[in-house]
């Protein structure tokens, strides 16, 4: 009798290690399911790499800082063209002005 329940045992045994390796493909598959779908959205999304977002940031930056001395370096030439302090430029627009034409109809316009 104990030679039919190792002979059960290991049907059992071996049933039970295929259904782990049928587990562990499906696993491997699902995974590389979601990676594939997880990295095609990401292309959709039209996303910027980190180290291209650094580099636009410094060149911002660079940018940013030599637009300030170049508008100190102005500030500093009006001061000595103007003889004093720097006249503040208004940043609102004025409205132009209109212009009002006057036209004389004649016949042969109205054709």
């Amino acid at each position: 009798m104990t030679q039919t329940n190792n002979r059960l045992f290991d049907e059992f045994a071996r049933l039970l290690t295929d259904a782990t390796g049928v587990a562990q493909g499906l696993k491997r598959e699902t995974e590389t399911i979601i990676k594939t779908q997880a990295e095609k959205f990401l292309a959709d999304m039209d996303l910027v790499r980190r180290d291209e977002f650094e580099a636009v940031k410094e060149m911002a930056a660079n940018a940013r800082a030599e637009n300030e001395a170049l508008a100190a370096r102005i500030a500093e030439l009006e001061a000595k063209i103007g003889g004093g302090a720097p006249a503040k430029r208004s940043t609102a627009k004025k409205p132009a002005a209109r212009k009002t034409a006057t036209r004389k109809s004649s016949p042969s316009s109205t054709q």
